[in-house]
């Protein structure tokens, strides 16, 4: 049986071989660990075979983990977001949370993100399957939902993530990583260079390599780092 560093290796390779044929740097990828559910034995494992960036879902999971393991660990919380945690998330060291879908939130974080603090960056998430079982705001309201987290102060936009409508087949994810693509294109031609959004949070275990040749700059991939969740 092959070990988290193991697999690690092999999802780099899969990273690099995806870049290359994108003819992109490798270094323009980030490779979050999805760790949710997984032991903290797991994760020193893999912080050990040289992983810092590591995403969590459920906010007491994150904060017990974060207790435990390594301060310069990038943690970054891709989970939906209650609003009773918005708080917490709001005065923590979070890398970036990825999962903005609504005014509502964005305005509860900033006006508790603390003044001493840069401000939190962030991913807006967006419904790209029009999914009722997702959370994430309607492609429509993209556009109207980042110049709303602009005028909050406390928070950056980074970029836009989506989870595509499942697929057996990976090849059919391409056309919504290309939507995302697309709408941040067109969101970014309304905003000066120093504002615009730099990445996509998009593409998983089955999918990355995908979605590395349609342009994301942060894949999650847990399942083929870790193998099966545990229960929780």
């Amino acid at each position: 049986m092959s070990t988290i560093a193991q697999r690690l290796a092999h999802i780099r390779a899969q990273v690099a071989a995806a870049c290359h044929q994108a003819n992109r740097d490798p270094d323009s990828v980030t490779l979050i660990a999805v760790s949710k559910h997984q032991p903290i034995a797991a994760i020193a494992e893999a912080y050990a075979a040289g992983q810092r960036d590591f995403g969590e879902n459920y906010v007491q999971e994150w904060r017990d983990k974060m207790a435990a393991l390594p301060e310069d660990i990038r943690w970054h919380f891709i989970g939906h977001l209650q609003s009773n945690k918005a708080p917490i998330i709001a005065e923590s060291a979070l890398f970036a949370l990825h999962t903005v879908d609504s005014a509502s939130l964005a305005n509860r974080i900033s006006r508790r993100r603390p003044l001493d603090a840069p401000p939190l960056p962030i991913f807006i998430e967006v419904n790209l399957g029009q999914e009722s079982t997702k959370a994430g705001v309607a492609i429509d309201h993209c556009r109207d939902l980042v110049a709303k987290v602009d005028k909050t102060q406390r928070l950056r936009v980074l970029g836009l993530m989506a989870i595509p409508p499942y697929d057996p087949t990976p090849e059919h994810s391409r056309h919504h990583f290309r939507q995302l693509a697309a709408l941040q294109a067109e969101i970014n031609l309304a905003r000066p260079p120093e504002r615009r959004l730099h990445h996509l949070s998009m593409g998983m275990s089955d999918d990355f390599p995908i979605a590395i040749a349609e342009g994301a700059t942060m894949i999650r991939v847990g399942t083929a780092i870790f193998g099966p969740r545990q229960a929780p």
